[in-house]
């Protein structure tokens, strides 16, 4: 669909596309289905169980295993954003989406994609204040102040992708409706502007950049100042274990900023690849944190570990067989 706009003369654009996310596999993206199915179950569960196991136990309701849960809850919605439309649109061709909607769309996977760092930065400053301030860790760290904290990342998160977005919204679109992409990406979307978006790009890479490096410098700083810390711990049980769950830290850490900085690079470098390999590129840097964070947290983290296993060997034990009924002694007969 097309609507008219004027900016001294006539022209259109563009309030509707279509999402075309894999361009050179049209006729076989029906079995696309299975295999995006497949992993979107996987990060379901996996993320959902380990959810389910910090909610569970009071034990885990501390912190460091709340900012775990919340971090895994973004995961699903991250995953949950993008997946059931595009599985959708494989296995019915129906892939229309309107301008409102792929704007909300933009805002939302960004949104959830930055908040995610965001929880990191609050994580590292929960653990500096558990290593290197630990006889006061519970005074300063109470859920008023981790509350606080989450609320100044949402706001954050907000502030960073609203002008993006904002800009996106005022552009015309009339070059094509056709977007080759899975989702409403914000370049994927801006190839199909026509008119000067120097504005776009410049507040998309800046902000981007920006973003990156400030984070990096906070979380390089916070952990290098933990592991000093935890260095100097005595007991080497203490010491092994503030090593341990800083190590599980600074996984998930690569594994999110590692993948989404190197979709940039690629997308930038590899401009001689194929539509499809780009588009795989972003699905592999949205969903490779959303599958990988839960198996590391499950695995790493001693606590979530053993009450996973408890929970396992529980399913896994049979059901006590029923004592059989005793029949009636001679004396407790009826007469």
């Amino acid at each position: 669909m097309m609507s008219a706009w004027s900016n001294g003369s006539s022209n259109v654009s563009y309030t509707s596309f279509l999402l075309v996310g894999f361009p050179g596999r049209q006729e076989s993206r029906i079995f696309l289905v299975l295999p995006f199915l497949s992993l979107y179950l996987v990060i379901l569960s996996a993320n959902a169980l380990v959810i389910h196991t910090v909610v569970a136990q009071r034990s885990l309701h501390q912190p460091m295993y709340l900012l775990i849960a919340l971090l895994l809850a973004v995961s699903i919605c991250v995953a949950t954003t993008v997946m059931p439309a595009m599985m959708f649109s494989f296995s019915t061709h129906f892939n229309r989406i309107s301008l409102p909607y792929c704007l909300l769309q933009m805002f939302c996977i960004y949104f959830l994609i930055v908040f995610d760092c965001n929880i990191l930065l609050v994580m590292a400053l929960d653990r500096y204040v558990a290593i290197c301030y630990p006889l006061r860790y519970p005074k300063i760290v109470t859920g008023q102040l981790l509350a606080g904290l989450l609320g100044v990342a949402a706001a954050r998160s907000t502030c960073i992708v609203a002008p993006v977005v904002g800009l996106a919204s005022q552009v015309h679109f009339c070059c094509s409706d056709i977007i080759h992409h899975f989702a409403c990406e914000h370049m994927a979307l801006m190839k199909l502007s026509c008119g000067d978006i120097s504005l776009n790009k410049t507040v998309g890479l800046t902000v981007r950049i920006f973003n990156r490096v400030l984070d990096m410098l906070l979380l390089g700083a916070s952990y290098s100042r933990i592991i000093h810390a935890a260095f100097q711990i005595s007991s080497g049980r203490a010491r092994s274990k503030a090593l341990n769950t800083c190590g599980s830290h600074l996984l998930v850490i690569f594994t999110v900023y590692s993948s989404t900085m190197s979709s940039s690079i690629i997308y930038r470098v590899a401009r001689t690849a194929s539509q499809d390999v780009h588009n795989l590129l972003s699905a592999f840097y949205l969903l490779l944190p959303c599958l990988v964070n839960p198996i590391i947290y499950g695995a790493r983290t001693k606590e979530i570990r053993q009450h996973l296993a408890i929970l396992f060997q529980r399913e896994q034990l049979p059901a006590p067989p029923e004592k059989p009924q005793s029949l009636p002694s001679q004396e407790e007969l009826p007469a």
